[in-house]
Protein backbone atom coordinates (compact mmCIF):
# COMPACT_ATOMS: atom_id res chain seq x y z
CA UNK A 1 0.00 0.00 0.00
CA UNK A 2 2.95 2.34 0.42
CA UNK A 3 4.27 2.47 -2.97
CA UNK A 4 0.79 2.53 -4.56
CA UNK A 5 0.49 6.21 -2.38
CA UNK A 6 4.06 7.17 -2.17
CA UNK A 7 3.72 10.52 -3.96
CA UNK A 8 -0.06 10.78 -4.10
CA UNK A 9 -1.23 13.92 -2.61
CA UNK A 10 -4.80 13.56 -0.83
CA UNK A 11 -6.49 16.47 -2.86
CA UNK A 12 -5.62 14.59 -6.00
CA UNK A 13 -6.60 10.88 -4.39
CA UNK A 14 -8.92 9.66 -7.01
CA UNK A 15 -11.42 7.35 -8.01
CA UNK A 16 -8.92 5.35 -9.81
CA UNK A 17 -6.18 5.08 -7.11
CA UNK A 18 -9.04 4.20 -4.69
CA UNK A 19 -9.98 1.19 -6.75
CA UNK A 20 -6.50 0.63 -7.34
CA UNK A 21 -6.01 0.45 -3.32
CA UNK A 22 -8.94 -2.64 -3.30
CA UNK A 23 -11.99 -0.19 -2.34
CA UNK A 24 -14.88 -0.56 -3.06
CA UNK A 25 -16.24 2.54 -5.43
CA UNK A 26 -19.10 0.79 -7.24
CA UNK A 27 -21.74 2.69 -6.19
CA UNK A 28 -19.92 6.35 -6.89
CA UNK A 29 -20.49 8.29 -9.83
CA UNK A 30 -19.11 11.62 -10.95
CA UNK A 31 -21.69 12.20 -14.10
CA UNK A 32 -24.63 12.81 -11.87
CA UNK A 33 -26.48 16.05 -13.49
CA UNK A 34 -27.33 16.63 -9.74
CA UNK A 35 -24.24 15.94 -8.12
CA UNK A 36 -22.14 19.45 -7.34
CA UNK A 37 -18.96 20.34 -6.23
CA UNK A 38 -17.02 16.81 -6.98
CA UNK A 39 -14.30 18.24 -9.68
CA UNK A 40 -12.99 16.84 -12.44
CA UNK A 41 -11.90 13.42 -10.53
CA UNK A 42 -13.39 14.07 -6.99
CA UNK A 43 -11.64 11.55 -3.93
CA UNK A 44 -12.54 8.96 -2.21
CA UNK A 45 -12.78 9.65 1.46
CA UNK A 46 -13.69 6.53 3.58
CA UNK A 47 -17.63 6.32 1.70
CA UNK A 48 -17.88 8.71 -0.95
CA UNK A 49 -16.51 11.32 -3.30
CA UNK A 50 -16.25 14.76 -1.29
CA UNK A 51 -15.78 18.36 -3.16
CA UNK A 52 -12.33 18.48 -4.82
CA UNK A 53 -13.19 21.43 -6.25
CA UNK A 54 -11.02 24.34 -4.04
CA UNK A 55 -13.90 27.17 -3.32
CA UNK A 56 -13.95 30.55 -1.23
CA UNK A 57 -16.16 31.24 1.77
CA UNK A 58 -18.61 33.05 -0.61
CA UNK A 59 -19.35 29.94 -2.76
CA UNK A 60 -19.55 27.63 0.18
CA UNK A 61 -21.99 29.86 2.05
CA UNK A 62 -24.01 30.03 -1.35
CA UNK A 63 -24.42 26.70 -1.12
CA UNK A 64 -26.29 26.23 1.86
CA UNK A 65 -29.61 27.81 0.38
CA UNK A 66 -29.15 25.97 -2.84
CA UNK A 67 -29.11 22.52 -1.15
CA UNK A 68 -31.93 23.15 0.94
CA UNK A 69 -34.33 24.71 -2.14
CA UNK A 70 -32.94 21.84 -4.11
CA UNK A 71 -33.69 19.14 -1.41
CA UNK A 72 -35.53 16.25 -3.21
CA UNK A 73 -37.87 14.34 -1.08
CA UNK A 74 -39.11 10.79 -2.20
CA UNK A 75 -42.00 9.14 -0.63
CA UNK A 76 -44.02 5.89 -1.98
CA UNK A 77 -42.60 5.68 -5.31
CA UNK A 78 -43.50 9.92 -5.58
CA UNK A 79 -41.88 12.98 -5.01
CA UNK A 80 -42.75 15.57 -2.41
CA UNK A 81 -42.58 19.17 -2.65
CA UNK A 82 -40.30 20.36 0.65
CA UNK A 83 -42.31 22.30 2.46
CA UNK A 84 -45.17 19.57 2.54
CA UNK A 85 -42.38 17.00 3.44
CA UNK A 86 -41.65 18.89 6.42
CA UNK A 87 -45.24 19.23 7.29
CA UNK A 88 -45.53 15.58 6.85
CA UNK A 89 -42.51 14.43 9.00
CA UNK A 90 -43.80 17.09 11.77
CA UNK A 91 -47.32 15.74 11.90
CA UNK A 92 -45.65 12.01 12.08
CA UNK A 93 -43.59 13.01 14.82
CA UNK A 94 -46.42 14.55 16.69
CA UNK A 95 -48.86 11.65 16.45
CA UNK A 96 -45.99 9.21 17.32
CA UNK A 97 -45.67 11.08 20.26
CA UNK A 98 -49.40 10.85 21.11
CA UNK A 99 -49.46 7.56 20.09
CA UNK A 100 -46.71 6.78 23.23
CA UNK A 101 -44.13 6.38 20.88
CA UNK A 102 -40.29 7.95 20.40
CA UNK A 103 -38.89 9.68 18.01
CA UNK A 104 -35.17 7.59 17.39
CA UNK A 105 -32.90 9.15 16.41
CA UNK A 106 -29.37 7.21 14.77
CA UNK A 107 -26.18 8.60 12.90
CA UNK A 108 -22.53 7.60 12.44
CA UNK A 109 -20.12 10.82 13.35
CA UNK A 110 -20.74 13.92 12.40
CA UNK A 111 -24.42 12.71 11.81
CA UNK A 112 -24.40 11.18 15.47
CA UNK A 113 -24.03 14.45 16.61
CA UNK A 114 -27.04 15.89 14.68
CA UNK A 115 -28.84 13.21 15.95
CA UNK A 116 -27.86 13.86 19.76
CA UNK A 117 -28.87 17.66 19.09
CA UNK A 118 -32.07 17.18 17.69
CA UNK A 119 -33.16 14.03 20.40
CA UNK A 120 -32.40 17.62 22.90
CA UNK A 121 -34.55 19.55 21.09
CA UNK A 122 -37.56 17.56 19.82
CA UNK A 123 -38.05 16.82 23.65
CA UNK A 124 -37.74 20.31 25.03
CA UNK A 125 -38.60 22.33 22.47
CA UNK A 126 -40.72 19.97 20.31
CA UNK A 127 -43.14 18.63 23.15
CA UNK A 128 -42.03 15.24 21.44
CA UNK A 129 -40.28 11.91 23.24
CA UNK A 130 -36.97 11.79 21.30
CA UNK A 131 -33.96 9.54 22.17
CA UNK A 132 -30.65 9.03 20.39
CA UNK A 133 -28.71 5.80 19.90
CA UNK A 134 -25.49 7.56 21.10
CA UNK A 135 -24.76 5.73 24.48
CA UNK A 136 -20.93 5.07 24.44
CA UNK A 137 -21.25 2.17 27.05
CA UNK A 138 -23.81 0.51 24.78
CA UNK A 139 -22.04 1.43 20.87
CA UNK A 140 -18.91 -0.43 22.28
CA UNK A 141 -20.83 -2.83 24.10
CA UNK A 142 -22.78 -4.04 21.06
CA UNK A 143 -20.29 -3.43 18.99
CA UNK A 144 -17.78 -5.99 20.44
CA UNK A 145 -20.39 -8.68 21.27
CA UNK A 146 -22.14 -8.34 17.62
CA UNK A 147 -19.58 -6.04 15.20
CA UNK A 148 -20.49 -2.71 14.52
CA UNK A 149 -22.87 -2.91 12.06
CA UNK A 150 -25.34 -3.99 14.29
CA UNK A 151 -24.72 -1.74 16.56
CA UNK A 152 -28.00 0.58 15.86
CA UNK A 153 -30.41 -2.94 14.89
CA UNK A 154 -29.07 -4.42 18.30
CA UNK A 155 -30.61 -1.36 20.32
CA UNK A 156 -33.43 -0.90 18.26
CA UNK A 157 -34.34 -4.42 18.85
CA UNK A 158 -33.89 -4.17 22.36
CA UNK A 159 -35.84 -0.51 22.92
CA UNK A 160 -37.78 -0.10 19.27
CA UNK A 161 -41.86 -0.57 19.11
CA UNK A 162 -43.92 -0.29 16.07
CA UNK A 163 -44.84 2.85 17.68
CA UNK A 164 -41.88 4.71 17.01
CA UNK A 165 -40.48 6.66 14.48
CA UNK A 166 -36.77 6.20 13.40
CA UNK A 167 -35.23 9.16 11.64
CA UNK A 168 -31.66 7.81 10.02
CA UNK A 169 -29.00 10.61 9.15
CA UNK A 170 -26.19 9.42 6.86
CA UNK A 171 -24.09 11.91 4.54
CA UNK A 172 -23.27 9.10 2.20
CA UNK A 173 -26.04 6.89 2.46
CA UNK A 174 -24.19 3.43 2.48
CA UNK A 175 -22.63 2.66 5.97
CA UNK A 176 -23.61 -0.90 6.68
CA UNK A 177 -24.96 -0.13 10.36
CA UNK A 178 -27.05 2.57 9.08
CA UNK A 179 -28.07 0.09 6.61
CA UNK A 180 -29.44 -2.79 9.12
CA UNK A 181 -31.13 0.04 11.27
CA UNK A 182 -33.19 0.70 8.45
CA UNK A 183 -34.25 -2.78 7.67
CA UNK A 184 -34.41 -3.49 11.12
CA UNK A 185 -36.62 -0.97 11.70
CA UNK A 186 -39.00 -1.72 8.73
CA UNK A 187 -39.58 -5.32 9.83
CA UNK A 188 -40.53 -3.77 13.20
CA UNK A 189 -42.63 -2.40 11.42
CA UNK A 190 -41.58 1.27 12.32
CA UNK A 191 -42.42 4.19 10.23
CA UNK A 192 -38.41 5.12 9.00
CA UNK A 193 -37.50 9.01 7.98
CA UNK A 194 -33.53 9.27 5.93
CA UNK A 195 -31.54 12.11 5.66
CA UNK A 196 -28.83 11.37 2.99
CA UNK A 197 -26.67 13.28 0.64
CA UNK A 198 -23.84 12.50 -2.03
CA UNK A 199 -25.00 9.45 -4.74
CA UNK A 200 -28.53 10.11 -5.40
CA UNK A 201 -28.51 5.76 -5.54
CA UNK A 202 -27.01 5.70 -2.29
CA UNK A 203 -28.83 2.23 -0.79
CA UNK A 204 -30.35 4.43 2.32
CA UNK A 205 -32.68 6.36 0.09
CA UNK A 206 -34.87 3.50 -0.87
CA UNK A 207 -35.44 2.37 2.66
CA UNK A 208 -37.15 5.01 4.57
CA UNK A 209 -40.88 6.21 4.46
CA UNK A 210 -40.02 9.33 3.57
CA UNK A 211 -36.66 9.85 2.07
CA UNK A 212 -34.84 13.56 2.51
CA UNK A 213 -31.51 13.82 -0.55
CA UNK A 214 -29.31 17.14 -0.42
CA UNK A 215 -27.70 17.36 -3.99
CA UNK A 216 -24.16 17.81 -2.77
CA UNK A 217 -21.34 15.77 -2.57
CA UNK A 218 -19.64 18.04 0.20
CA UNK A 219 -20.07 16.80 3.71
CA UNK A 220 -20.17 19.79 5.63
CA UNK A 221 -22.93 21.05 3.04
CA UNK A 222 -24.87 18.08 3.47
CA UNK A 223 -24.20 17.91 7.37
CA UNK A 224 -25.24 21.25 7.57
CA UNK A 225 -28.39 21.20 5.22
CA UNK A 226 -29.69 17.93 7.19
CA UNK A 227 -29.75 19.89 10.54
CA UNK A 228 -31.25 23.05 8.67
CA UNK A 229 -34.26 21.06 7.74
CA UNK A 230 -34.56 19.29 11.44
CA UNK A 231 -34.35 22.14 13.11
CA UNK A 232 -37.49 23.53 10.76
CA UNK A 233 -39.48 21.21 11.70
CA UNK A 234 -39.29 21.91 15.44
CA UNK A 235 -38.41 25.77 15.71
CA UNK A 236 -41.46 26.56 12.94
CA UNK A 237 -43.54 25.03 15.05
CA UNK A 238 -42.41 26.67 18.19
CA UNK A 239 -42.65 29.91 16.79
CA UNK A 240 -46.66 29.32 15.21
CA UNK A 241 -47.59 28.36 18.66
CA UNK A 242 -46.34 31.09 20.18
CA UNK A 243 -47.98 33.56 18.16
CA UNK A 244 -51.28 31.92 18.49
CA UNK A 245 -50.79 32.34 22.39
CA UNK A 246 -49.93 35.92 21.64
CA UNK A 247 -53.19 36.98 19.86
CA UNK A 248 -55.48 35.32 22.55
CA UNK A 249 -53.60 38.05 24.92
Amino acid sequence: MTSLCRGMREQHWGLAAARGLGLDTTQYSLRGSNVHNVGEHGWYQGKGTVNATPINFKQFFAELPRAVSQTEVSHKNAMLKLDAALTTVRKLFLSCHKAGGRVVFIGNGGSASIASHMAVDYTKNGAVRAIAFNDVPTLTCLANDFGYDNVFSKQLEYYATKKDVIVIISSSGRSLNILAAAKAATAMGCAVVTFTGMNPNNALRALGSINFWIPSADYGIVELTHLSLLHAMVDIRLQSERAAQWKKR
